[in-house]
Formats: C-alpha cells, sequence, structure tokens
C-alpha cells in the first residue's frame, strides 16, 4: 500500500510538477500532428509502404541521433537542449503547417518534415529523461519515470481521437498547426525552471570521447545490454500495430480519419490502464514475468486485430495491446536509468531508445514491405509470432531487478600530490598496481581480477594487462593506460559503491601489511633532450 500511495510523490516537487504537465499539451499536439501525418498519407498515397514509413521517419532519426544527443545532455546543461530541440521543433511544425495548408505536400516532403520533427524528438528526449534525476530525488526516480509515461499515454487516450476528429473537420494542417502551438508551454516552462548547476573541477569530456565513453560503459555493462536487446526485440516486432494501423481503420474497418483516431484512442486507454497496474504487478511480479508477459499479450493482440473487420472489435484489441505496451518500455525505460551512474546516464538512455526505436523504424519498414506483398493481416500475424519468440528470449536476456546495485558514487578518491608539474592534459599516463598474491588464492584472485579488468575498461582504462612477475611468482601487476592526467582521475571519480565490492575482494587477497602499490608514471615514445617536467618544490611542513 505505501509503495502505491508514492506513485504521485514526484508532483510535490514544483519542477517536475510544472514540466510535467507542459508535457501533457505537447504530447495532446504530437498525437494530433501523428494522426495528421498518417491520414494525410492515406490520401497522398495507396502504398502500404509509405504509409508505414510515416512511423519509420519519426522514429529513425531517434536511432540515428540519439547517442550525440545523450553526450550533449551529460556534457552541457540539459535545459537549454531542451530549448533548443523545442525551438527547432516549432520551426519544423510550422512548415509543415505552411505547407499543408498551400496544398504543396507531396509523399516525401511530408516524410522530410516529420523526419526533421523526429529529429529535434530525438534531441531532446535524453536530456528530458536524464533530468528526472534532476528533478525528483533518487527514491522518486521510478515513479517519476512512470507519471511520464502515463502522461504521454493519458494523451494518447484522447489525442488521437481529436486528432481524427479534428482532420475529419479541419484537415491535416489545422492538425500540424495545433501541434506548432503545442509546444509553446512546454518551452515557457523550461525558461522558468532553473535547473541545479554542477560546477566540475575536470575539463569537460571531448564530444568524440564522450560518445565512445558512452559505447563503452553499455558494452561491459551486461544489464544494459540485456535491457537494450529486448527493447529492439519488443520495438522491431509490436511496432506493426501502429505502423499498420491506418491501413487497419481504412480497409480492414472501412472507416477514415475519425475510426482512425479512436482506434489510437483506444490503444491509449489501454496504455493509461497499464501505468495504473505497473505498481501493483510489481508488488507481486519480477521485472522479467512483466515483460515476458507484456511481449505475449501485445502478441495475442496483434493476433486478434489480424482477424478484425468491425470498429469495436479492433478497439477491443488495442486495450491489452496499449498495456503491453507501457508496461515494458516503461519498466526498460527506469531499469536503464537505475542501472546507470548519473555521469553516463544519458548516454544509457540514448542508447536504449536508439536500439527501441532503431527497432521500430527497421520494422515499420518491414512489416510495410510484407502488408504490400500480402496484406496488413498477414503482417499482423507474423509479428504475434516474433513477439512470442521476443518472450521467449527472456529464458536467456532475463531483465535485472531494480536496485541490484549501488551505482551512488564512492568518493573515496583523492587527487594524489605530485612531484612533478604537469597539467590536466598531461599524457598518456600508465597505472601499475603490484598485489603480492599467496598461490592457494590466485584462483579467487584472477576471479575478481576479472571483474576488476571490466570495470576497468567501462570506466575508460585502455591497454589492460596482467603481469606476474617470473622470478616472484607471488607478485601480480595490474597495469592500464588513459589519454591524460584529468582522464584518470575522471576515471577513478566514476567508482561506484558496488564497484567497491570487487576492490575489497582484492585487497583481502592480498599478502603484506601494506596496501597494494600504485605507480602513475607519464610516458615518453622519444627521449627529450632537456627535462620538460620539472620538479615541484616540496611542501613547507609546519
Amino acid at each position: 500500500m505505501p509503495q502505491r500511495a508514492s506513485a504521485l510523490a514526484p508532483f510535490r516537487h514544483p519542477g517536475f510538477r510544472g514540466l510535467w504537465s507542459a508535457t501533457l499539451v505537447s504530447n495532446f499536439g504530437g498525437l494530433v500532428q501523428a494522426v495528421g501525418a498518417g491520414w494525410m498519407m492515406t490520401t497522398l498515397t495507396t502504398s502500404p509502404v509509405m504509409i508505414a514509413l510515416v512511423q519509420a521517419s519519426t522514429t529513425l532519426p531517434i536511432m540515428l541521433f540519439s547517442l550525440p544527443a545523450g553526450a550533449l545532455a551529460d556534457n552541457f546543461d540539459r535545459r537549454r537542449i531542451m530549448l533548443l530541440a523545442q525551438g527547432f521543433m516549432l520551426l519544423a511544425s510550422i512548415g509543415l503547417a505552411v505547407s499543408a495548408w498551400m496544398g504543396l505536400l507531396t509523399p516525401w516532403l511530408l516524410l522530410g518534415f516529420t523526419f526533421l520533427i523526429g529529429l529535434g524528438t530525438a534531441l531532446n528526449n535524453p536530456s528530458w529523461q536524464a533530468s528526472m534525476g534532476d528533478l525528483v530525488p533518487k527514491a522518486d526516480l521510478p515513479a517519476a519515470v512512470a507519471l511520464n509515461s502515463m502522461g504521454f499515454n493519458l494523451m494518447r487516450s484522447v489525442g488521437p481521437a481529436a486528432g481524427g476528429a479534428i482532420v475529419a473537420a479541419g484537415g491535416a494542417a489545422v492538425a500540424f498547426a495545433i501541434n506548432a502551438v503545442s509546444y509553446l508551454p512546454f518551452i515557457v516552462a523550461l525558461a522558468r525552471w532553473k535547473s541545479p548547476h554542477m560546477p566540475g573541477t575536470l575539463p569537460r569530456e571531448a564530444f568524440g570521447g564522450a560518445i565512445a565513453a558512452g559505447l563503452r560503459y553499455v558494452a561491459m555493462s551486461p544489464n544494459l545490454l540485456r535491457v537494450m536487446l529486448r527493447g529492439f526485440l519488443f520495438g522491431v516486432s509490436a511496432i506493426c500495430v501502429l505502423a499498420l494501423l491506418p491501413l487497419v481503420a481504412r480497409d480492414q474497418v472501412g472507416g477514415g480519419a475519425q475510426a482512425y483516431g479512436i482506434l489510437l484512442g483506444c490503444f491509449g486507454l489501454g496504455a493509461i490502464g497499464g501505468a495504473f497496474l505497473n505498481a501493483r504487478l510489481r508488488e507481486r511480479f519480477s521485472n522479467e514475468h512483466i515483460v515476458r508477459s507484456a511481449f505475449l499479450v501485445f502478441g495475442l493482440a496483434a493476433l486478434c486485430l489480424a482477424f478484425s473487420d468491425s470498429l469495436w472489435l479492433a478497439g477491443l484489441c488495442l486495450l491489452p495491446a496499449g498495456a503491453a505496451w507501457v508496461l515494458s518500455l516503461s519498466l526498460f525505460n527506469v531499469t536503464v536509468q537505475l542501472s546507470t551512474p548519473r555521469w553516463v546516464v544519458g548516454r544509457a538512455l540514448a542508447l536504449y531508445q536508439t536500439a527501441t526505436f532503431g527497432g521500430m523504424a527497421a520494422g515499420s519498414a518491414v512489416w510495410g514491405q510484407v502488408a504490400d506483398a500480402h496484406g496488413a493481416g498477414v503482417a499482423l500475424m507474423i509479428a504475434a509470432a516474433t513477439l512470442g519468440l521476443g518472450a521467449l528470449a527472456g529464458l536467456w536476456l532475463a531483465l535485472p531487478e531494480f536496485g541490484a546495485l549501488n551505482l551512488d558514487p564512492l568518493n573515496r578518491f583523492s587527487e594524489p600530490a605530485l612531484r612533478l608539474d604537469i597539467r590536466a592534459r598531461s599524457g598518456p599516463i600508465m597505472v601499475m598496481v603490484d598485489y603480492q598474491v599467496a598461490q592457494e588464492n590466485v584462483p579467487a584472485f584472477l576471479a575478481a581480477m576479472a571483474d576488476r579488468r571490466r570495470i576497468r575498461i567501462r570506466d575508460g582504462a585502455g591497454q589492460w594487462v596482467l603481469l606476474r612477475d617470473l622470478e616472484q611468482p607471488d607478485l601480480w601487476t595490474e597495469s592500464y593506460h588513459v589519454a591524460t592526467w584529468a582522464e584518470y582521475v575522471r576515471h577513478n571519480l566514476r567508482r561506484t559503491k558496488a564497484d567497491a565490492v570487487v576492490h575489497e575482494r582484492l585487497l583481502a587477497l592480498h599478502m603484506g601489511p601494506e596496501k597494494p602499490r600504485v605507480h602513475r608514471m607519464i610516458e615518453r615514445q622519444t627521449v627529450p633532450l632537456v627535462d620538460d617536467m620539472p620538479l615541484k618544490p616540496f611542501p613547507d611542513v609546519p
């Protein structure tokens, strides 16, 4: 009972409350625009491929540009990034509305405008998702993510139906104009929000290095890899329903824009139900059981939709599909946030979105081709089968539970006093750590060192090796490189409380009264003619 009551806890924080309210308006406009774009494409062409590409044109830029946007979110002011993204989407929406009003739209021009709006979404999403940790304390983070998802799906329950009515009454141009206006409340709320300023003692990461660090962190984090693979499998399969829904409304149900909006509204209504069930289901079942069930329920809904020939039956099929959609995607999102330290959370979320929306973009194109060749019903049946395979994949790629790792910063590192007068950009730096290990403890030492290697590389170390002295077999040396002294300091500041467990295991296996000795050395590939690094004077001892 207390857990369910705390679902509204994020609303205690004014910043979250104001931005969340503004996103409702923005989400409403976006859904109205989606109905207008999807239905306008049916009036511009009869090709199922082009109709399905409306979904792909929105999700493809998220796949392509989320990682650079995540690197920006982790290294720059997220509030300013979101303001830039919202302004860009506002201009693109105005251009789309004017083109539609003047009758200039062609199928490819429509896809171009939706691609630009998707590009703005790709820039905005990592900063917005990562800002949850800036808006609410860690204890309220799962509830904030769930409320964020629920807000979108609350608008999904009314936005598409309203969009269908707007398109039917005033045409797609009016829907596009409403979307343009809907960005304004969020822009105003962002302008008023005072985002926390976190002054750093280190220089900002280089853009390319920040992207590489995000890729490296995820590649060396098994929990994150499992989440992203499952997100991709769900996205590539489940998007079939949304991508082909205009065809279902037009051909199977025999309706128009209003029917399409009603079907999307049923999907959104089911998603709201899924958001309300989320906390209660997590009390009784593991994350993996919930996600596996979501795959199966969505697959059954897609199978039923393939045989639906009436509006009420198709709408009934979409209710459980919407619930399964929000249950799976919200669990993926929260798992990524709680499995990632704050320094890289924007990039981790961006890679998750790249995997999930990349699957959606690829799936939209594939299902459009299948529908073009064999009909929407056949495409939905095949998608249902792939969702069943996605559920089976959970036997090997099970979702981790929340709170399995404590990823708070360890904060034990103190920058050592150096005798050489080096700068932050001085390098490369070679680090060697000496251990004395008894022969009987070698197997345990090697197991712990395997975990240490993954942590080192994940946090930025390169050329990691483990050495053993030929003359003194008890002496082992861990060696690795970092590019600069600033990167060495950054590498150590990234250590989490969960990483400390491995460090304690190694200390327990080390022999001798003193701790393992650490050597920090700067490399020289050539021999200078003079000493280019003068010694610092000894500090005065009082």
